[in-house]
């Protein structure tokens, strides 16, 4: 049973994860990888950062501790999508992502401090809420990016009513 407060960040960043997911429905995977500013990132490799360097990172990492899931200079840039990766993977592996860290989420306390902490952040979060509140944060900041990249490759909004 998890506690009112952790239902109500979940419920956050979840209706910002959906967004991610809902701006991007319907979009052909020639749109999904083409550039959308001067830096080159695309949406599936904004979709591949949110999965490895946020949800991952993150819960896994940071929360949990999962060595692996902590990042080594021997990473990808994942803002860079492969083409032989297939835009459905990307986008499956997101939702598997997201699935983790609920689950890491709903069995951590809310004031537990992180079981690593990534020696190159100045800032440490103190607790399971603080990092919540940081993926939301940077979840919503990213579904906006993706809300104006679509606009601009074919018109589409994404309006919550």
């Amino acid at each position: 049973m998890t506690s009112p407060q952790v239902e109500s960040l979940l419920s956050s960043l979840n209706s910002q994860r959906e967004h991610v997911l809902g701006i991007l429905e319907g979009l052909p995977d020639e749109d999904l990888r083409r550039p959308a500013l001067p830096s080159g990132w695309s949406c599936l490799g904004l979709v591949s950062h949110l999965t490895h360097d946020v949800e991952r990172f993150w819960f896994q990492g940071v929360v949990a501790g999962v060595k692996e899931a902590q990042g080594s200079d021997d990473d990808p840039d994942y803002w860079q999508v492969p083409a032989r990766v297939e835009s459905s993977t990307v986008l499956d592996d997101y939702r598997t992502h997201i699935a983790l860290a609920n689950e890491i989420i709903t069995r951590t306390a809310l004031d537990r401090p992180p079981a690593w902490w990534p020696g190159y952040f100045p800032m440490r979060h103190r607790d399971l809420h603080e990092t919540m509140l940081h993926v939301i944060t940077e979840t919503a900041c990213h579904a906006g990016h993706l809300d104006a990249a679509r606009e601009l490759l074919d018109g589409r909004r994404w309006l919550v009513l």
